[in-house]
């Protein structure tokens, strides 16, 4: 059995950062200049606002069709996949209680336990791969998960394999200060990579099966247990340029820039913003600090492959290493631990210079044994990410 270290990062601090905060629900409000333009051909739009793509849909009858069902054709010709081509109306009780408990895991997984790289011994970190962490065993987070981790939740999905499911964290939004309406989570449970497009019907569902009612309870449980503070659809999605060029759904291609931002809104709309509702967002830290200045970190998640089942909230805090898939793309944090599939996309946070806690990565991948994860190091193109969704809805 291998032992479960929890260093440095303690683990009620972090408990402590990511609980329901009233302080976290600010008044006021900020804006940013410029937009993230849609495609210029994106002229039509619904009652609600919504960019209609060229081709699919391409009107308001097309709409009507796609929410009755057209959104399951995965003709490749027709799967859109260029970043400025998104789209995700609200399809209104789509995500239920049993749908979301029977959603699988669609995580990236290495062919093998160990990645090319250079042996360690270099002042920076850059190009180095560590050897790989001892296995962490994932801890349960404590119930009910609003009063100990509220921003973390499931991102659920469509894929030409059936209902799809990954992990997520409510983040803050620079220009909506405590308003914020962005989501954070990993480039591959929103988008397929090199070979597809961008996946459907995306909601958010922030601190998902509260209680942690088994899986057996989950289909009759109430709504408000399912989904504490209702589910929240993707409105626009925005992922790096490296992701949608190489990302592949095996092995480490694109694993450095898998990294994805949600705009969301309430399918059953309150008024109030995802970050007032939950009452936390997390700040990203986009300087990508180097391990040795991070002590530990913790990566938080909904583990759906077996031995779990994806219905209850764990976490796993170790020292980070270093993990390097090319040599010629920035190197990523790896730390030891046991979760599975489903906890991709998943926050990972860590204390920054003030000693407040902040996201520094998402999960991306793990080998097929399950003893560690890597994450990618948040810089230049996932700051680019943020601040063209944060810009995109500044006026809104």
């Amino acid at each position: 059995m291998p032992s479960i270290r929890r260093p440095a990062l303690a683990a009620a601090a972090l408990t402590a950062a990511l609980a329901l905060t009233a302080t976290a629900c600010g008044p006021t409000d900020d804006t940013a200049a410029g937009s993230d333009k849609p495609s210029t051909t994106a002229s039509q739009k619904d009652d609600q606002g919504l960019e209609l793509p060229k081709n699919l849909p391409s009107s308001l009858k097309d709409l009507d069709k796609w929410k009755n069902g057209a959104w399951k054709n995965w003709d490749k010709e027709q799967w859109l996949r260029e970043a400025r081509d998104f789209i995700n109306p609200i399809i209104k009780d789509h995500w239920k209680p049993g749908t979301m408990k029977d959603a699988r895991p669609g995580d990236k997984t290495l062919a093998t336990q160990g990645a090319p790289g250079t042996a360690p011994g270099a002042s920076g970190d850059q190009g180095v791969t560590d050897p790989e962490p001892q296995p962490v065993q994932a801890k349960a987070v404590g119930l009910p998960y609003h009063n100990n981790a509220a921003p973390v939740g499931k991102v659920f999905f469509d894929s030409p394999e059936g209902h799809m499911v990954c992990s997520a964290t409510v983040v803050k939004d620079p220009a909506h200060p405590g308003k914020s309406n962005m989501v954070w989570t990993a480039g591959h449970c929103v988008h397929a990579g090199k070979k597809g497009g961008w996946y459907r019907n995306i909601a958010f569902v922030p601190s998902y099966n509260d209680k942690g009612l088994p899986g057996a309870q989950v289909n009759s449980a109430p709504v408000q247990d399912v989904a504490p503070y209702g589910v929240w659809w993707a409105d626009w999605a925005q992922t790096s340029s490296q992701w949608i060029t190489q990302g592949a759904e095996t092995g480490g291609a694109g694993a450095p820039y898998d990294f994805s931002v949600l705009h969301v809104k309430p399918e059953a709309g309150s008024g109030k913003s995802l970050e007032e509702t939950v009452g936390n967002a997390l700040t990203v830290d986009f300087s990508a600090p180097q391990v040795k200045s991070i002590p530990s970190m913790g990566a938080w998640g909904y583990p759906a492959a077996a031995p779990f089942d994806g219905q209850k909230m764990y976490d796993c805090v170790d020292r980070p290493s270093r993990l390097t898939i090319e040599p010629a793309q920035p190197t990523m944090y790896r730390i030891g631990c046991t979760m599975t599939g489903g906890s991709s996309g998943g926050g990972w946070f860590a204390k920054g210079p003030d000693g407040k806690v902040v996201l520094v990565s998402n999960t991306s991948i793990g080998p097929a044994n399950s003893t560690w994860l890597a994450g990618p190091r948040l810089g230049p193109e996932a700051k680019g990410v943020y601040d063209a969704i944060s810009r995109k809805f500044a006026n809104r």
